[in-house]
C-alpha cells in the first residue's frame, strides 16, 4: 500500500495583521483572554481580488476555531451554483441536523420545521401556502441562533461570498449585524468588485473595534523571494526572485503556482533563467492554462468540462457520466488533474504542498461537510474541487458555446438519474437553450414548485421564465403562464398581470385552472391599488361561468375587492345585491361565508343596526374563516373581527387576532400579513383605551411594514393606526413628524383603510392649528364616502372632526353635523359611538345644552369597553360643571389609559377647582371575584343601583372589552380561557 504523505501546516506570509484581528476575535469568543469571560461575538470580512489568499485564511480561521474546540459551521459560493436557492444556508446548517431523525428534527426546530425543514433541504414541502420571504428568513435566525446557543462558541465561516445564492446571502447579511450579540464569530470573504448589491451589508457593516472590511494586499518583493527560496533553494538569485514578484504581482497564488512549475522543470533559479518565468506565469491563466489541460489528453479535457459545468463539491462518477466517461478513465484523468494542480480530492494520492497561500481545495470539502475518502487503491472517494476558483472560472469560459450547452444538458439528465431532485437539475435547465423538450419543462415546473413552496419564488420565477421560452405544448402554456404570475406575485406585479393576462388570453379548456388565473389576477391588480381594475376582470369573467359554486366564488371575490374600493362608483347598488345574496346563504362552505362575512362588514360601514352586523359576523364564523388559506386572502376574516370591535365587542375582537395571528406565524407569514395582525391588534388597544400596549404594538406593525416597503396598504395602515394612538397620547409633534417621515399624505391610497388614512391626516392637521387645511381634507372625506352610503361615525368619526374645525367661524353648520352623527351613531347603536358622538355634540353646542349631552355621553361609556373616550367624556362634564368628583376620575381613568396629554389637562382643571389628584386603579388585570359577580348579576338583569356598583360594572366592561349587552358572551369566554389556562398549567406541572 502506497503510504500517504503527511500535509505539513502552511506558513501565511505578510498576514500578520489579520491573524491577530482573528486571533483577537477568538479570544472574546472563548474568553481565553486576560479577564475575559467569553461569549462574546464579532463580524469579520476580507475583501481582495481573486488568488490573494482569502480561502487560505479562512482556512486557518477553521483551523484555529478547530483547535479551541469551537462548533464551526462552513460554507462557500460557488459561480455554478448562484441559481441554486439556499446552497450556502444549506452548507452551513444541514450538517449540524442532517443526522436527526425525523422525530428529532421536529422536536428540535418545533413551530419552524415545516418553514425552514424544505429550505434547508431538512424535509419536503408540505402542501399549503408557501411561508412569505422573510417569514423564511426569520425562522433562518431562529435556527442559526438556536444552534448558535446550543453549541456555543460557533464559528461561521463563508467562503467566495460573491457567489453565494441571493436568498442565502440576503439573510446572512440581514443576520450579520447579531453575531456581535450572540457566542458567534461570523468570518466572510469576498471579491469586493463582484459583491452583489443584496448583500452589501457586508460591505458597511463595521467589523472588530469598529473596522471596515479588511482589505488584503498582494505580496512584497520579499515576501515572494521567500517562498522561492522555501520551494527551490536558497541560492535562488535575487534577480530571478525580483523577476517572479514582477510577473506575478504579488498574487499569492500566481506566486505558488510559479514556484511549483519551477520546482516541477528544474529550472536553474538564477537571472538567466528569469526570463522564462512570464511564459510559466502565462501558462496559469486564460489561454495558458487551457493549452495545458489540451496537453493532457482529451478524455481528461472532457472530464475537466464536465468537472467545470458541475461547480463545486463534485463527485467524481457524476462527473463521469457528464463527460461520457468509465470509471477508469474517469480515475485517470482525475490524477492527471491533480497532478497538474487544476483539481484536488478524488481518488488519486494527496499531493503535498507546504508552500505558502496554496489554495487547499481537499481541505476546503472536509470544512464544507463533503467527507473525504483516500481513493488511491480505486476505493470510494469524497468529491472534487478545482484547487483555486480562477481555474474554473477559466476553464468553464473556456469550453466552446454549444458543447457548454450541451454539457448542462446531459449534466441535467445526469442530476436527475442520480436522484437528486428536479431543483439541483433546474440550475443546469436554465443554461440550455430552447428545444420544445417536454422532459425540460416538466422538470422546472417541479422545480419551481419545490421552490416556492420552500419560500424560493424568484428562483422559481426565474425556472418557470425558462420553461416559457422552451416553450410547453400549446394545452400547458396557460398553467405554465399561471404558475410564473404565481411566483412573481411579491417581487414582479407588474408583470404578473401580463403573465396572468396571457394566461387567459390562451385556448385552454380547464375551468378550474381559468377560475384560478383570474382570481389571481383580481388579487395582483387589487395589491397594486388597482382595485377598479381588479373588480372588472371578475365582472367579465362572471358571466361565462357555468359552475353555479365557482361562479359564486368570484362573485365573493368581487364584493370583496368593491369593499376596499374608497372610489368605488356604485356602492349603494352593490350593497343591496350582496345584501340579498348574503341573505339567503346560510354559510355552507367557506365561499357562502366569505360572503356573509362581507355582508356583516358592508352593513357596519353603512351604520345598520349592531345586532344586525353581529348576526351576520357570527353566521360567518359559525364553520371558521381560516386567516391562512391556501387558496384565499386573509382580508374576509380580518373583516369579520374588526366588525366586533365597531360593535363594542374589542374583546371577541382581540381573540380572533390572537388566533389569525398565531396562524400567519405557524405559516411563515412574517411580513405584510403578520404587520397588518399587529397594527390592526394595535388599534383595538387603542379603542379599548390601552394606549402605551397599542403603540407598543402599532410599531411593531410599522417595523414589519417598513421591510414590505413604503406607500403599499399595510405602511398605511400602520402610520394611520400609530398616529392616532399618539395623538391620543398627547403627543401631538411626534405623531406630526412620523407623517412626515413616511409620507403619510396625499395622494392617498385607493383601497379602504381603516382608520380612513385622509381623516387621521385631518386629524393631524387640526392638532397642530391647521383648521382651514383640515376643514378642506373633511369636506373631500365628506365627498368621497358619503356617495358610498358610509355613514357610521364608529367607523370613521369625519363628521365629529368637521364639526369642531367649523365651530369657531360656523357654530350653525357645527351643531347640525354633530347632531347628525349622533343620529348616525344611534342608529348603529354601539355606545362608544354615541358616547363619542355626544361629546363632541356638547362641544360645540350652546353653553346651556353642554351639560346634558355630556351626562348622557359619560352613561353611555360607562357601560362601555372605550375606557379612552370615558376619561374624555369625564373630562368634560367634570370641567363643564366644576365638579372634583367627576374630575378626579378623568385623571385616574386617563393615567390608566396612557393618555398624558389628557391628564395634564384634567389634572390642571382639577387643580384650578381646589381638587387633589387621585391614585389610579388597576382596571386593566383579571376579573376580581367581586367584579365577577357583580357582571353575573348584571348578566341576569339585576340594576345596578348605587354609584360604587356602576363604577364597578364599568370596569367590568372595559376589562372584557364588551358593552353590556355583550356581558354573557364575554363571560363564556373569559371563564374559558382561564379554564384553558388552569389546564395547560396542571399538564406542564404533570410533564415536569
Amino acid at each position: 500500500m502506497t503510504e500517504r504523505p503527511i500535509r505539513k501546516r502552511r506558513v501565511m506570509f505578510e498576514r500578520e495583521t489579520e491573524l491577530a484581528t482573528v486571533e483577537e476575535a477568538l479570544d472574546q469568543l472563548t474568553g481565553t483572554g486576560d479577564g475575559d469571560p467569553g461569549g462574546g461575538g464579532a463580524l469579520l470580512a476580507f475583501s481582495g481580488p481573486a488568488g490573494l489568499g482569502k480561502t487560505t485564511l479562512l482556512a486557518e480561521v477553521r483551523r484555529r476555531a478547530h483547535a479551541r474546540s469551537c462548533t464551526l459551521l462552513a460554507a462557500r459560493g460557488g459561480e455554478q451554483e448562484q441559481s441554486q436557492p439556499f446552497h450556502v444556508a444549506r452548507q452551513l446548517i444541514q450538517p449540524q441536523l442532517a443526522g436527526l431523525t425525523e422525530r428529532q428534527l421536529r422536536a428540535t426546530l418545533g413551530s419552524w420545521y415545516a418553514i425552514v425543514g424544505p429550505a434547508l433541504g431538512l424535509c419536503a414541502p408540505e402542501q399549503g401556502a408557501p411561508p412569505d420571504p422573510q417569514g423564511l428568513r426569520d425562522g433562518l435566525d431562529w435556527v442559526l441562533t438556536h444552534l448558535t446557543v446550543q453549541r456555543a462558541p460557533v464559528v461561521l465561516v463563508l467562503d467566495d461570498a460573491h457567489w453565494a445564492d441571493p436568498e442565502s446571502l440576503s439573510w446572512l447579511a440581514a443576520f450579520a449585524p447579531r453575531a456581535e450579540h450572540l457566542p458567534l464569530l461570523l468570518v466572510v470573504a469576498y471579491r469586493p468588485d463582484e459583491l452583489p448589491a443584496h448583500a452589501e451589508a457586508f460591505r458597511t457593516l463595521p467589523g472588530r473595534a469598529g473596522q471596515r472590511p479588511l482589505t488584503l494586499a498582494p505580496l512584497t518583493a520579499a515576501a515572494v523571494s521567500t517562498l522561492i527560496r522555501e520551494a527551490v533553494g536558497e541560492h535562488a538569485d535575487d534577480a530571478f526572485c525580483r523577476e517572479a514578484w514582477a510577473v506575478t504581482t504579488g498574487n499569492p497564488f500566481e506566486a505558488v503556482e510559479l514556484t511549483a512549475k519551477v520546482r516541477d522543470k528544474g529550472l536553474e533559479p538564477t537571472s538567466a533563467s528569469a526570463p522564462q518565468l512570464r511564459d510559466l506565469v502565462a501558462a496559469q491563466r486564460g489561454s495558458g492554462l487551457v493549452a495545458r489541460l489540451h496537453s493532457l489528453g482529451p478524455s481528461t479535457v472532457r472530464f475537466a468540462w464536465a468537472c467545470a459545468v458541475l461547480g463545486t463539491a463534485i463527485p467524481q462518477d457524476l462527473a463521469a457520466r457528464v463527460a461520457g466517461l468509465g470509471t477508469e478513465e474517469a480515475v485517470d484523468s482525475t490524477a492527471r488533474l491533480r497532478d497538474a494542480r487544476i483539481l484536488a480530492g478524488g481518488t488519486a494520492p494527496t499531493l503535498t504542498v507546504t508552500l505558502a497561500l496554496v489554495p487547499d481545495a481537499e481541505a476546503d470539502a472536509h470544512a464544507y461537510g463533503h467527507p473525504h475518502h483516500d481513493g488511491a487503491t480505486g476505493g470510494h472517494a469524497g468529491p472534487l474541487e478545482f484547487v483555486h476558483p480562477l481555474i474554473a472560472t477559466a476553464l468553464y469560459r473556456s469550453i466552446p458555446d454549444a458543447l457548454r450547452v450541451a454539457l448542462h444538458g446531459q449534466a441535467a439528465v445526469a442530476v436527475i438519474d442520480a436522484g437528486l431532485g428536479a431543483s439541483a437539475a433546474a440550475r443546469h435547465l436554465l443554461e440550455t437553450h430552447p428545444e420544445s423538450d417536454p422532459w425540460v419543462v416538466r422538470t422546472l415546473r417541479e422545480a419551481a414548485g419545490e421552490n416556492l413552496r420552500a419560500g424560493a419564488p424568484e428562483a422559481a420565477r426565474r425556472q418557470l421564465a425558462r420553461a416559457l421560452r422552451e416553450p410547453p405544448d400549446f394545452d400547458e402554456r396557460a398553467a405554465v403562464l399561471y404558475e410564473l404570475g404565481c411566483a412573481s406575485l411579491l417581487t414582479e406585479p407588474a408583470n404578473t398581470v401580463n403573465h396572468l393576462r396571457a394566461a387567459l388570453a390562451e385556448p385552454f379548456d380547464d375551468p378550474a385552472l381559468r377560475q384560478g388565473i383570474v382570481i389571481r389576477l383580481a388579487q395582483v391588480l387589487a395589491h397594486s391599488d388597482r382595485l377598479a381594475e381588479a373588480s372588472e376582470s371578475l365582472a367579465r369573467e362572471i358571466p361565462y361561468t357555468q359552475d353555479v359554486r365557482a361562479r359564486l366564488r368570484l362573485q365573493s371575490e368581487q364584493f370583496m375587492w368593491d369593499a376596499f374600493n374608497a372610489r368605488e362608483s356604485d356602492s349603494p347598488a352593490r350593497s343591496r345585491r350582496l345584501a340579498r345574496l348574503a341573505d339567503r346563504l346560510i354559510g355552507r362552505d367557506l365561499t357562502e361565508r366569505y360572503v356573509i362575512g362581507l355582508r356583516a362588514w358592508d352593513a357596519c360601514l353603512r351604520g345598520e343596526s349592531v345586532d344586525t352586523v353581529l348576526h351576520h359576523a357570527r353566521r360567518a364564523l359559525d364553520g371558521g374563516l381560516s386567516w391562512a388559506h391556501e387558496d384565499r386572502g386573509f382580508e374576509v376574516p380580518v373583516l369579520a373581527a374588526m366588525v366586533h370591535m365597531y360593535a363594542d365587542r374589542p374583546g371577541r375582537a382581540e381573540e380572533l387576532f390572537e388566533a389569525g395571528t398565531a396562524e400567519f406565524e405557524r405559516e411563515g407569514w412574517r411580513g405584510a400579513h403578520l404587520s397588518f395582525g399587529y397594527s390592526l391588534r394595535a388599534y383595538i388597544r387603542y379603542r379599548r383605551g390601552r394606549l402605551a400596549e397599542a403603540e407598543e404594538l402599532a410599531r411593531a406593525g410599522l417595523r414589519l411594514a417598513e421591510r414590505v416597503g413604503r406607500r403599499t396598504p399595510v405602511h398605511w395602515y400602520a402610520i394611520a393606526i400609530l398616529a392616532t394612538t399618539l395623538l391620543a397620547r398627547g403627543r401631538v409633534d411626534e405623531a406630526w413628524e412620523l407623517a412626515r417621515e413616511h409620507e403619510f399624505g396625499e395622494p392617498f391610497p385607493s383601497a379602504v383603510v381603516f382608520p380612513d388614512s385622509q381623516t387621521v391626516h385631518a386629524e393631524l392637521l387640526l392638532a397642530r392649528g391647521r383648521t382651514k387645511e383640515a376643514v378642506d381634507e373633511l369636506e373631500a372625506v365628506d365627498r368621497r364616502l358619503t356617495p358610498r352610503g358610509i355613514q357610521n361615525p364608529s367607523w370613521c368619526p369625519w363628521q365629529l372632526h368637521l364639526a369642531r374645525a367649523v365651530a369657531g367661524d360656523d357654530p350653525e353648520r357645527a351643531r347640525a353635523l354633530a347632531a347628525d352623527a349622533v343620529r348616525r351613531a344611534r342608529a348603529f347603536g354601539a355606545p362608544s359611538g354615541i358616547g363619542q358622538a355626544l361629546r363632541v355634540a356638547a362641544e360645540v353646542a350652546a353653553p346651556g345644552a353642554r351639560a346634558a349631552l355630556l351626562t348622557e355621553a359619560v352613561e353611555l361609556l360607562s357601560a362601555s369597553p372605550a375606557g379612552y373616550e370615558l376619561a374624555r367624556a369625564l373630562t368634560a362634564l367634570g370641567t363643564e360643571s366644576r365638579d372634583t368628583e367627576l374630575l378626579a376620575r378623568a385623571v385616574a381613568m386617563a393615567r390608566e389609559c396612557g393618555a398624558d396629554g389628557l391628564v395634564a389637562r384634567a389634572t390642571e382643571a382639577l387643580l384650578r377647582l381646589g381638587g387633589a389628584p387621585p391614585r389610579g386603579s388597576d382596571w386593566q388585570g383579571a376579573l376580581t371575584e367581586e367584579e365577577r359577580r357583580l357582571a353575573e348579576r348584571a348578566r341576569d338583569g339585576d340594576p345596578m343601583r348605587t354609584e360604587p356598583e356602576r363604577s364597578l360594572l364599568s370596569a367590568v366592561c372595559r376589562k372584557l372589552g364588551t358593552d353590556l349587552t355583550g356581558l354573557a358572551e364575554a363571560l363564556n369566554a373569559s371563564a374559558a380561557s382561564a379554564a384553558a389556562s388552569a389546564a395547560a398549567s396542571a399538564a406542564a406541572v404533570s410533564r415536569a
